[in-house]
């Protein structure tokens, strides 16, 4: 794979049974690297070895991956508390199954990082829900930690500070962060640029992602195309830089890019354009 520079400008995508055709129209943007998503219809069966051999081919550099589950819905907050992540009791012991495939799934391939959203967890530690998704995050930790991987968080569904007091109520050396900026704006739960520097030393990957704050309680706030929403994104890479931080700036924006590039009518590339110009002002910031 890819010898990557500091800050390398990748992109998030998500994976299926034809890596090949994926992998390249990333590539066809200039890029090479990126965080690879799977939801939980894609059967791994078999499908290590073919990502392995897609990702050698192409010379491509994959630094996370991530895990989406069945039955998740992200319409708004009360149904992202009630659908996300390993808060629903429910759907809990099948998700905790699926994130073992996964996590699987990154060893087979050689992606130091796994990560996952892990729905809002309750800032009450007296909760019902609270002790039971902190053991399962000790368990997946370990699981991890055995293939030498590290767990990465998503950030946006709970406060920068409860993050932080979670990470170190799981304590686990491998329980690390993946810093979305726009996530603490569009779920409104604190500003970016102060909680980048509050979390900052666990921090082993991000998402270059732009958004506005909500206008109305429960609901979302709305994603941007980079720079044209409130994280400030030269304030947002200026950080990661005084932090210490030196991986990739992954650009996530909600597109497939699973047909012909050079076909602009398909409305399923209808943020290409803004990937683009993404990409451009990221180069630019990343000096």
């Amino acid at each position: 794979m890819a010898m990557l520079r500091e800050l390398e400008v990748g992109l998030m995508f998500w994976g299926d049974h034809e890596p090949l055709k994926m992998i390249r129209a990333v590539k066809s943007l200039g890029l090479r690297c990126g965080h690879l998503g799977f939801t939980g219809a894609v059967n791994f069966d078999g499908l290590g070895e073919v990502y392995k051999k897609a990702l050698a081919d192409e010379d491509f550099t994959v630094t996370a991956v991530f895990a989406a589950y069945d039955g998740e819905s992200y319409a708004d907050v009360p149904t992202v508390q009630q659908t996300v992540g390993f808060i629903p009791p429910a759907t809990r012991e099948a998700r905790e199954k699926r994130t073992y495939e996964v996590i699987e799934m990154t060893a087979a391939i050689g992606v130091p990082i796994f990560a996952c959203h892990i729905g809002f967890v309750p800032e009450d530690h007296t909760d019902p829900v609270y002790a039971p998704v902190r053991d399962m995050v000790r368990r997946i930790c370990d699981y991890c930690a055995a293939k030498n991987i590290m767990f990465a968080l998503e950030t946006g569904q709970e406060p920068a500070e409860s993050l932080l007091h979670f990470l170190e109520d799981v304590a686990r050396p491998n329980l690390k962060i993946n810093f979305d900026p726009a996530n603490l704006i569009l779920y409104g739960t604190s500003e970016p640029i102060a909680a980048l520097k509050l979390v900052g030393k666990h921090v082993v990957s991000c998402h270059a992602k732009d958004g506005n704050w909500p206008t109305a309680p429960g609901t979302l706030g709305t994603e941007m195309p980079l720079g044209e929403g409130s994280v400030g994104m030269a304030s947002f890479v200026n950080t990661l830089k005084e932090i210490g931080y030196k991986g990739a700036l992954t650009i996530e924006r909600e597109v497939s890019l699973d047909q012909d590039m050079d076909d602009r009518h398909q409305a399923k590339l209808s943020h290409v354009d803004d990937i683009m110009k993404a990409i451009g002002l990221l180069e630019s910031l990343r000096g």
